[in-house]
C-alpha cells in the first residue's frame, strides 16, 4: 500500500542569546540542508529568526539537533516557535540581510582568540593567508572590540572600512568554507595594513623592527584586539625598570604574553588551569612558578611573588611577534596608572609617545577598548580577577520583563556598569578606576554607546550608596536632570544579589560578603560582613568587630595604620607599654603621636569592620609590608607566604571567634583573640609563613561557625578578598565538610566589577512606586 507523503510545514523558529558573530547562521545552513529544509535565516535586532519549510518530522529533528547542539562558541538562551502551512519556499537555504526592528536585545559575543586552524594558515607558506596579522574566521577573530551597532554584520563593524576581495568574498559566499558569513575576515589584499611609528610598513618588515627593537631595550607600544599594550623583553631589566617608571608601576608584577612551550617549561599548569590558558578567551591566567627552572626573566618583573600572571597570542599579530622575540614578552596594559587604556593610535599618540619608544600599530579602528582579562583557578573553578577582553561583555539570562532600560552605575575602584535588557543582564567590562577625570569619562561615554547600540532610554538609574564615587555623583545628576528614578544599593548587598544572580537564585538567601570596604548601612566602613538577603531587603547577620583606620583612605594603601588602629582599639594609649617587645611599625615616634591622638579625637579615624584591613594588620605585623603600591599588595604577599608553609611543621592555631553580645545584635568576628594569639606566637620565634596558612585557616573556619550557628545549608561567598584562592578552597572546604553548600561567582568577577548585576537585581525586586523620581533612596535594610 502507498503511503502518501508526509504534508509540509513552515516552522519560525526564534533564538536568543550568544547568536552572533559565532557561526551560527552558517551552521544553521549546513544543518538544515542535511535535513532537507528549505528556507531563510537572518540576523535580527533580538538574536536570529529562521523561517524554513519541509515535513513535520524532519523540522522537529532539525530544531531539536540545533537547540541541543549549537556552535561552540553559541548560547541559546531563549527560543520561541511558531508553526504554520508551508508557504512555497524556493528551494535551499539563504542567509538573508539582517531586519533591525525595535530595541536591540541581540547579545555582542566577547573577542575569540586565534582558532588552531587560522593558526596553522598562518603559519603555512603555501596559504593565502601566511603570515597575515589578522587573520580570523567564523570561529575567531574580533567581536565586540569592533562591533558599532545590532545586529552584528560587518557593514556594523569597523571592517565595513575594508571591503572583501573576489578572493574573500567567495569564500565568504561558499557554505563549504569555514569563513562563510565570517563576518571578521580579510587578507592581504583587502585588510587592515600596519604601521610602525605612524608610517605604513610591510607585515614582514613590522615584525623585524619591533623585534629588533624589544631586543635593543626598547619599550614598544602594541595595538592589540582590545587596545594598546607596552612590550619589553623580560630579560631586558633596565627596559622592564624604565617601563615601569613611565607606566608609574613601581611593584605591581608584570603580565607575561608567551607560548605554550615558555608557559609549560616555567609555569605549573593543572587541568583546569590548562583549560582556562587554551580557552577562547586566551586569559592571563594567574599560574604557579616552577622553582625547579632557573628565572627566565629579570627580577623586575614579578617580584619575590609564587605566581606569574600569563597569556598565549590572542591574535595573528601578537603570534607572530612573540614568535621573532623568543617565545616571551612582558605584555602590560598600555596607559598611565589609574587612566584607561590607550586604543587609537592617533588620539591616542600623545600618551604613547610618553610610555614607549616605539609604536606598531594597524588602520582597524578599535571602537570599544577593552583589557586583558585576568584569571586563577581556585576551589576547583575558574576565578574571574579581571573581566575583560575574552570574557565580556557577560550576560545573564533572566525571566523577560516588560520593558529593558534599567542601567547600574557600579562602584569606583573597578567601575563597571550593567544594563537590563528585556531579556539579559548585561555587566561590561572592568573599565578601571573612575577616580580620575579620564577614567569618569571613559566610563559614562561607554554607558552611552550601550545605550545607544541596543536603543534603550533609561528607565531606572541605580548607583551605590556612597555619596563621594563619581558613579554614584553621576547617577544623582542624571535623575535630578531627566527626573529618571534612583535607587541606592548598599556595597555588600549588591555583592551578594550578584552572586544570586549568577547562580539564578531567587529565593531568601545567607551570604557572607568580606573585601576592602564600602560605606555600611550605618554610615561606617564596613568588609567583613554577613548578610540575609531578602529580595531587595537585607539583615546584617555578623560582621568583624569594627576598630579605627588612623589617617582615613590612607589606611588603604598602608597597612601599618590598620594594624596601630588595632594596637590602640585593642590596648588603648598605653599599648607600647603593654607590650614587649612592641610590634615593629614603620613610623616616627612624632608620627605615632599624632595619629595616636587623631584616633583618641575621632579626627580622621573612621571605625571599619574591614577583612581586607584585617588582612593588612597581620601583614604588617608578620613584617610583610608596611606600604603598598597597589591594591591587595599585603593581602597577596600573605597568601605567598602561607603557600610557603611545610604540611610537615608544628601547626600553629589561631583562632577568630563568633561572639554574640545580645540576642538583639548581629553576631561579631572578635579579632583580638586572633592578634593575641599572633604577638604570642611571634614572641615564640614561630616562623612566619605557618602564622600566615593559620590566619588563612582561622577565616576559614570562621565562616564555617556562622554556618553552623545560623544552620545555614547554603552560603554565598563574594567580595574581593575571595579572590584569594587559599581562603576560598579553605573556607569552601571546612562549609562542605559540614554539609553546608558554597556558592561564590566564576563567570562574574568576586570583586567590585560585578557589583552593578547586583544593583540591577536589587532594582527588579523593588516596585517602581518605591523609588522617587530624581531622588536618591536606600535599599531598605536593618541591623539587628
Amino acid at each position: 500500500m502507498h503511503t502518501p507523503p508526509e504534508a509540509e510545514q513552515h516552522l519560525s523558529l526564534q533564538l536568543q542569546g550568544l547568536v552572533q558573530g559565532v557561526g551560527l547562521r552558517p551552521h544553521v545552513v549546513r544543518l538544515a540542508q542535511r535535513h532537507g529544509l528549505r528556507g531563510t535565516v537572518h540576523n535580527s535586532a533580538q538574536g536570529v529568526q529562521l523561517e524554513l519549510e519541509g515535513p513535520r518530522q524532519s523540522l522537529e529533528a532539525f530544531r531539536a539537533c540545533l537547540l541541543a547542539r549549537p556552535p561552540e562558541r553559541a548560547r541559546i538562551d531563549h527560543s520561541a516557535s511558531r508553526w504554520g502551512p508551508a508557504l512555497g519556499a524556493s528551494d535551499g537555504v539563504a542567509i538573508l540581510a539582517p531586519q533591525s526592528t525595535g530595541g536591540a536585545t541581540a547579545l555582542v559575543s566577547p573577542d575569540l582568540a586565534i582558532c588552531p586552524s587560522c593558526l596553522a594558515e598562518l603559519s603555512d607558506p603555501s596559504n593565502r593567508r601566511y603570515g597575515y596579522p589578522f587573520i580570523s574566521c567564523t570561529d575567531c577573530g574580533p567581536r565586540y572590540s569592533v562591533v558599532e551597532q545590532l545586529p552584528f554584520e560587518r557593514e556594523h563593524t569597523s571592517f565595513r572600512h575594508f571591503p572583501l576581495c573576489p578572493q574573500c568574498r567567495r569564500e565568504f559566499g561558499d557554505p563549504s568554507d569555514r569563513r562563510f558569513h565570517a563576518q571578521t575576515i580579510s587578507c592581504p589584499s583587502c585588510g587592515p595594513q600596519l604601521h610602525w611609528d605612524g608610517q605604513p610598513i610591510g607585515s614582514t618588515e613590522a615584525i623585524q623592527a619591533a623585534a629588533e627593537a624589544l631586543a635593543a631595550g626598547a619599550v614598544v607600544a602594541l595595538q592589540g584586539v582590545g587596545g594598546f599594550q607596552l612590550l619589553v623583553d623580560p630579560t631586558h631589566a633596565a627596559a622592564v625598570q624604565q617601563l615601569r617608571q613611565r607606566k608609574g608601576r613601581p611593584e605591581k608584577p608584570l603580565a607575561l604574553l608567551a607560548n605554550s612551550a615558555w608557559m609549560e617549561r616555567h609555569c605549573h599548569c593543572n587541568a583546569g588551569e590548562r583549560e582556562l590558558w587554551l580557552g577562547p578567551a586566551a586569559p592571563i591566567v594567574l599560574l604557579r612558578r616552577n622553582a625547579d627552572q632557573p628565572p627566565a626573566f629579570a627580577a623586575g618583573v614579578a617580584g619575590i611573588t609564587p605566581w606569574l600572571g600569563v597569556m598565549r597570542p590572542c591574535s595573528g599579530l601578537q603570534h607572530l611577534l612573540l614568535e621573532a622575540c623568543g617565545g616571551v614578552l612582558v605584555a602590560t596594559s598600555a596607559n598611565r596608572s589609574g587612566e584607561p587604556l590607550c586604543a587609537d593610535g592617533v588620539a591616542d599618540a600623545d600618551v604613547l609617545r610618553c610610555l614607549a619608544d616605539h609604536v606598531l600599530s594597524h588602520t582597524l579602528p578599535l571602537l570599544n577598548r577593552i583589557d586583558d582579562s585576568v584569571t586563577r583557578c581556585a576551589a576547583g573553578g575558574p576565578l574571574v580577577l579581571r573581566l575583560g577582553r575574552g570574557l565580556a561583555p557577560v550576560a545573564l539570562p533572566h525571566p523577560e520583563l516588560p520593558t529593558g532600560g534599567h542601567l547600574a552605575l557600579g562602584a569606583q575602584i573597578k567601575g563597571a556598569f550593567a544594563l537590563q535588557t528585556a531579556s539579559h543582564r548585561l555587566l561590561s567590562p572592568d573599565l578601571g578606576d573612575l577616580s580620575s577625570l579620564a577614567g569618569n569619562a571613559h566610563h559614562q561615554q561607554s554607558c552611552r554607546e550601550w545605550l545607544r547600540r541596543h536603543g534603550l532610554a533609561v528607565s531606572r538609574l541605580v548607583c551605590d550608596q556612597h555619596p563621594g564615587y563619581s558613579s554614584s555623583a553621576w547617577a544623582k545628576a542624571w535623575a535630578q536632570r531627566d527626573a529618571v528614578p534612583l535607587l541606592q544599593v548598599q556595597h555588600h548587598h549588591a555583592h551578594l544579589l550578584a552572586v544570586m544572580a549568577e547562580h539564578r537564585i531567587t529565593g531568601p538567601a545567607l551570604g557572607v560578603a568580606w573585601d576592602g570596604s564600602g560605606q555600611g548601612g550605618d554610615g561606617s566602613l564596613w568588609g567583613g560582613e554577613a548578610l540575609a538577603i531578602h529580595g531587595d531587603r537585607y539583615t546584617r547577620i555578623a560582621h568583624l568587630r569594627p576598630w579605627p583606620l588612623p589617617g582615613g583612605e590612607r589606611a588603604q594603601r598602608e597597612p601599618r595604620r590598620a594594624l596601630l588602629g588595632m594596637l590602640l582599639e585593642a590596648y588603648g594609649p598605653g599599648w607600647r607599654d603593654r607590650l614587649q617587645p612592641r610590634p615593629h611599625l614603620a613610623f616616627s615616634e612624632e608620627e605615632l603621636q599624632v595619629l595616636e591622638q587623631s584616633v583618641q579625637r575621632g579626627i580622621n579615624a573612621p571605625r571599619s569592620s574591614s577583612i581586607g584591613r584585617l588582612f593588612d594588620a597581620v601583614a604588617a605585623l608578620l613584617g610583610l609590608a608596611q606600604q603598598c603600591s597597589y591594591e591587595a599588595q599585603a593581602a597577596l604577599a600573605l597568601e605567598a607566604l602561607a603557600m610557603e608553609a611545610e604540611a610537615s611543621a608544628r601547626q600553629w592555631r589561631l583562632h577568630l571567634p563568633l561572639q554574640r553580645l545580645s540576642a538583639q545584635e548581629p553576631w561579631q568576628w572578635n579579632w583580638q583573640p586572633l592578634l593575641e594569639q599572633l604577638l604570642e606566637a611571634l614572641q615564640q620565634n614561630t616562623p612566619a609563613p605557618g602564622l600566615a596558612l593559620a590566619f588563612h585557616q582561622a577565616l576559614a573556619e570562621a565562616i564555617a561557625a556562622l554556618a553552623r550557628a545560623e544552620h545555614c545549608e547554603q552560603l554565598l561567598l563574594a567580595g574581593g578578598c575571595f579572590q584569594n584562592a587559599l581562603l576560598l578552597e579553605l573556607t569552601t572546604r571546612a562549609l562542605r565538610t559540614q554539609g553546608c553548600q558554597p556558592l561564590w561567582p566564576q563567570q562574574l568577577p568576586c570583586n567590585d566589577a560585578a557589583l552593578p548585576i547586583g544593583q540591577l537585581l536589587a532594582a527588579e525586586t523593588m516596585p517602581i512606586n518605591r523609588v522617587a523620581p530624581g531622588a536618591a533612596n536606600d535599599v531598605p535594610g536593618r541591623c539587628r
